[in-house]
């Protein structure tokens, strides 16, 4: 594994979660895991309806990350290939329950992506988000899950994904806690006030954007990205919704900006 020097351009990383207190299990039911040796990051988000059969949701997910990251120092390979960290790490969980993924590996310049299911990431570039990832469901609100219980996916459902970038660009990774509540506008705003004011710092854009999804989910009133796909399937409601919220930020920046 070539050390962070050695690259062109590498992940400066940042995270933040708040798991929503309105869930039975305190540690919520979303996970994620932040190897900057690995470059790689990953994020899953655990189906709350198992806590209907007596099932703490997230433990599914934390395994999971828990497996990924086990997969990763135990290969130590030169080039990491997201879609084989999840499959190991997806046969090495063995709980009752079912999750999301999300995993993203920055190779040269280039980030290597694996998604199961409405956790995802959008990619900015000067302050604009250029792009976002699709989400994966069956019907709305039902989206692909891994699990070896019946009626869950396994990682063969999985999109893989490689997508240019540069110095300077900023990924934003998130479960549904943050996608469902926040605007992509107001994501660039947060990130062109940082830029200008000169703290474009990983880990204070994701507190601040994890804030502001926590926010905009106690809103009982108005529009929210959920509520507007919500209409676009005849399922109306109003103001945010309250969920486990993470968010991992990478900033795209050659090895010398922080090493």
């Amino acid at each position: 594994m070539k050390i962070l020097s050695e690259r062109s351009l590498i992940m400066d990383l940042g995270s933040f979660y708040i798991p929503d207190k309105n869930k039975s299990s305190t540690k919520g039911d979303d996970a994620y895991f932040i190897s900057k040796h690995h470059q790689t990051i990953g994020l899953a988000d655990g189906v709350a309806g198992w806590a209907e059969q007596g099932i703490d949701g997230g433990e599914y997910a934390r395994q999971l990350m828990d497996n990924c990251v086990t997969t990763l120092y135990a290969e130590e390979k030169e080039i990491v290939y997201p879609q084989i960290v999840l499959e190991k790490a997806y046969s090495n969980t063995n709980v009752e329950g079912s999750s999301t993924a999300c995993i993203i590996t920055l190779m040269k310049e280039y980030l290597n992506v694996v998604n199961v299911g409405d956790s995802g990431f959008m990619l900015f570039r000067n302050g604009n988000m250029i792009y976002k990832s699709s989400i994966q469901q069956y019907f709305f609100n039902c989206p692909y899950q891994l699990g070896k219980s019946s009626g869950c996916d396994d990682p063969s459902i999985a999109k893989e994904l490689i997508i240019g970038v540069r110095a300077g660009d900023v990924v934003v990774v998130g479960t549904d806690g943050l996608f469902d509540n926040v605007f992509v506008s107001e994501m660039e705003v947060a990130i062109r006030v940082l830029r200008d004011e000169g703290c474009l710092k990983p880990q204070l854009l994701a507190k601040l954007l994890a804030e502001q999804a926590l926010e905009n989910s106690l809103i009982k009133s108005g529009d929210s990205p959920y509520t507007i796909a919500a209409s676009k399937e005849g399922k109306f409601r109003s103001g945010g919704k309250p969920d486990d919220i993470t968010v991992i930020v990478a900033r795209i920046v050659p090895p010398m900006d922080i090493l």
